[in-house]
């Protein structure tokens, strides 16, 4: 599929980075902020441990099934009112969950904030594109896959404090509070980034659209950005068990954790320096190949009985670095394919990214060994990222030859 232009594209305009960050972190903070209040909102509530968790898998759920809707509604209407409308629901829903009387309604209040929350992961990836050239784009789109990456990591840690504190009910207060302050900044700083001189023909929208899904370059990319990062939701679930089984005590597996997230920053550091030096395409071959070798050698030590706190975090960290330095450049390239519909390609993006976090969470969680669960699922998606990418690099070629 090859690049596009638009000449009516209105000229770029700035956005400020920390606005893009703030509503992009707005969604996935959500996912796994309200774990820890899961046992005491049972209790008050009366719920089972089983309906609990249906406020969490239905969060994912409806991450993902919002961000290919919000796409198209963006490229046809524009960034800004899309993204309000979005930010109105993820508050209004994050205000119903605060209330809620039971456990049914907060898990539909949670589904319905995890579909407003939506908006800001796929516009946030949007609105970089539509001020950005590519390569400038792979840079300030690294701090937004950090975003997407750190929420999970960091949101139980933030959660167990507010709730020893406060209560359930405040943790879920503070993510209203989040939705009100990014409604307020969008409606008076934001302007529109997407807006055309002349509105699109929505049967040629619905045709490029249409073109993304049977693009083998664009699912290439897809595939393999969400393989590089959300792929982490595997160890990063299964982290308590794992350093649990270790002798480690509980409470050490968030600072693991943190020290992963800042292996994620350090990577996001590294890939904006070198992207402005290497083709993305062979940034994204090196951190992908990197990515593969650190997970095989995961599965190695733990297969040979010899796994520890030092080896899981070493191959762990070499492979967040790997996310870091590689998911921007996946994501610039298959946004930037047709600049029509940046919105659907984002759109499509991370519904593919949550897609696969969601997959690779529920398979960590089969297997009765979870050190050995999470590496062979990691494994499989590093390796099921190389062949996308590789589908993705000779689907480009084929675009050039044709033309």
């Amino acid at each position: 599929m090859a690049r596009m232009s638009d000449p009516a594209q209105a000229p770029r305009r700035h956005v400020p980075l920390w606005l893009l960050a703030l509503i992009t972190f707005s969604g996935t903070v959500g996912m796994y902020v309200f774990v820890p209040a899961l046992p005491s909102a049972a209790a008050e509530l009366g719920a089972t441990t089983g309906a609990m968790q249906l406020t969490v898998s239905l969060y994912v759920l409806g991450l993902a099934l919002g961000q290919p809707v919000y796409g198209p509604l963006s490229d046809r209407f524009g960034r800004r009112p899309v993204l309000v409308g979005g930010l109105v629901l993820y508050t209004l829903a994050g205000l119903l969950t605060c209330i809620a009387p039971n456990a049914e309604v907060l898990i539909a209040a949670r589904f319905f904030q995890a579909l407003g929350g939506g908006a800001g992961l796929v516009l946030g990836r949007a609105i970089v594109r539509d001020t950005s050239e590519a390569t400038v784009a792979a840079q300030r789109l690294a701090l937004l896959n950090l975003m997407v990456t750190l929420g999970p990591g960091l949101a139980p840690l933030l959660g167990s404090a507010v709730v020893a504190t406060a209560g359930w009910r405040m943790a879920l207060g503070l993510l209203c509070l989040l939705g009100v302050a990014n409604l307020l900044f969008t409606w008076r700083i934001l302007p529109e980034t997407g807006r055309r001189t002349s509105p699109p023909d929505s049967s040629a929208l619905l045709r490029d659209y249409l073109r993304l899904l049977r693009s083998p370059t664009f699912l290439g990319y897809a595939i393999c950005g969400g393989c590089m990062t959300t792929a982490s939701y595997a160890f990063f679930g299964s982290a308590p068990f794992i350093f649990r089984e270790l002798g480690r005590p509980e409470h050490e597996a968030g600072i693991y954790l943190a020290l992963l997230i800042i292996g994620i920053s350090i990577g996001n550091w590294l890939a904006s320096r070198l992207v402005a030096r290497a083709a993305l395409d062979r940034v994204l071959l090196i951190a992908g190949a990197t990515s593969l070798a650190s997970t095989l050698a995961l599965l190695g030590v733990v297969l040979a009985g010899g796994l520890s706190v030092a080896s899981a975090m070493g191959c762990m960290f070499v492979f967040t670095l790997c996310i870091g330095i590689g998911g921007p450049s996946a994501l610039a390239q298959a946004i930037s394919l047709n600049p029509r519909v940046v919105g659907s390609a984002s759109g499509i993006y991370g519904f593919t990214q949550m897609a696969v976090g969601a997959l690779c969470s529920g398979l960590a969680g089969l297997g009765k060994d979870p050190a050995l669960t999470a590496a062979l699922v990691l494994a499989g998606a590093a390796l099921t990222g190389q062949l996308a990418l590789r589908m993705a690099l000779r689907g480009k070629r084929r675009a050039v030859a044709s033309e």
